[in-house]
Parts: structure tokens; sequence; C-alpha cells
């Protein structure tokens, strides 16, 4: 094909047509088909690549990471999870109403695992995602230089539609990661839905924002409009560890017969 139907094509925007365009003809040509026809199939894999790069540019903005599937979820190992409460915040319905979840668990029993199956169905859905730890999310705000450049990233961490915010409760802040903290969750009040896992009960996130005045204001914002699940039990990574640990067992040998 000539190198600047290539070019053109890639100008236009039509990169699958422009990768493909060779095979595209030779299809067209052995089965015949009409002008429009030829017209039908490229706008229907336009639109197929088009949606597929979308969704991976979605992918990479979410920074969900590595993740397994809630197909891989051992729901009998919790002592206590509300199964149905999961499926009903994977399929996303508290998006429509600026709703927020609440994944409490002590370590190991999956709501990391939970809180990325939920970024990673909104991707799907054609949500912008954002999956952040809550230490990385108040590092980033701590460290702009200037009245102007936070209120930029305060601005960005509030706009996105689903924002997941992962390990409240792992680390202690100071009074100004508190603050920052409650600005985002503020402006997204009502507005933007949060998905946050926290180890600790909201009684005890006082230790999270020792002597910080807005931690009440901060926790009643999240619960208001929360579904709260809890998980209880022992930590199923603990379990693997353990079972890893064993030593594979080994069969009693058999005494030779005497003669």
């Amino acid at each position: 094909m000539p190198p600047k139907l290539i070019d053109d094509l890639r100008d236009l925007g039509l990169y699958y047509t422009a990768e493909n365009l060779d095979d595209i003809v030779a299809r067209a040509q052995k089965n015949r088909r009409s002008p429009l026809q030829l017209l039908e199939t490229i706008v229907k894999n336009e639109l197929s690549d088009r949606s597929q790069r979308s969704v991976e540019r979605r992918l990479r903005r979410a920074k969900i990471g590595t993740f397994k599937a809630m197909t891989d979820f051992d729901w009998g190992w919790p002592k206590t999870v509300d199964r149905n409460a999961v499926e009903r915040a994977l399929h996303l319905d508290f998006l429509e109403t600026a709703g927020n979840i609440v994944l409490a668990a002590a370590q190991g029993l999956g709501k990391t695992m939970i809180a990325k199956n939920i970024a990673y169905q909104a991707v799907l859905a054609g949500h912008a995602t954002r999956f952040v730890t809550a230490s990385e999310l108040l590092l980033d705000l701590a460290s702009q230089d200037s009245p102007r450049t936070l209120d930029r990233r305060i601005k960005y961490w509030s706009s996105i539609k689903l924002l997941v915010i992962d390990e409240i409760g792992y680390l202690s802040y100071d009074n100004r990661n508190a603050d920052l903290l409650f600005q985002v969750v503020s402006r997204r009040y009502e507005k933007k839905s949060l998905v946050i896992t926290t180890n600790l009960a909201f009684t005890d996130w006082a230790k999270i924002f020792p002597n910080a005045a807005s931690t009440t204001a901060l926790i009643d914002r999240i619960v208001h409009h929360s579904l709260i699940i809890h998980l209880e039990g022992k930590s199923y990574r603990l379990r693997e560890a353990t079972q890893d640990a064993k030593p594979a067992s080994r069969k009693p040998r058999s005494k030779a017969r005497s003669r």
C-alpha cells in the first residue's frame, strides 16, 4: 500500500485500518465485499479498537497494579463476610449516587483484592478511576511547594469519578496530613465516590491522626452514604505462608525382607 495512504489514515486517527490495511483489502477482495460492506467493516474495526485502547488508557491511569480476580476469592476463608454486599459493590451501583464503599478488615483478609476488583470494574465501565495508598496520596499532597500547586493536586484527586484509597490505618500522620485528606474527602463529598480500605474501626482512627481536629468531620463525610463491609477472620496470606512452609511429607521406607 502507498505509504502516504497509511500516513493519511493515521492522521485521520484510523490507526487500526492503517496498521491492517493490507489484510483488510485482501479479505474484502477474497469475499467480494461491496464498497459499503468494506466501509462497514472499517468502521466496526475502528470502533472496537478505539474502545480497547480507551480501556487500556484508563487502566494505565488507574494504576491498579496486579491483582487476583474475584473468581479466585476464597469466600469460605473469612469468618465473617457479606458476600451480597461485596457483589453489590462490584456492580458499581454506588457510583450513581456518589456513595462510598468502606472495606474494614485486619491484614490479609482480601480487602485490597476486593478494592482493586471494584476499581477494575469501574475502568471497564468507562469511569475515570485511580487506585492509591493513603501514604502515596498524602505524600503527593504534602510535597507540593506552593498553595497553587497544592490546590491543583487537590482538584485532581477530587475530580476522579472513583478514587480508591488503600491502607488507611497502617501508618499514623500529623495534623497537616489529616487536614489534606479531609480536603480531598470534603470536596468529593456527595459528588464523587470513594472506596476505602482500613484495618481499624472508625473509633480507632484517632490513632492515625492524633490530635487532629478534622478527624471526626473526616469520618462523618466518609461514613455518610457509605456501604461498610466488614471482613473478620485469620489472615489468608498467613495461611498460604504456613502451607508453603510445611515440609513435604515423606513416605516411610519399607524395610527389606530378610532372607
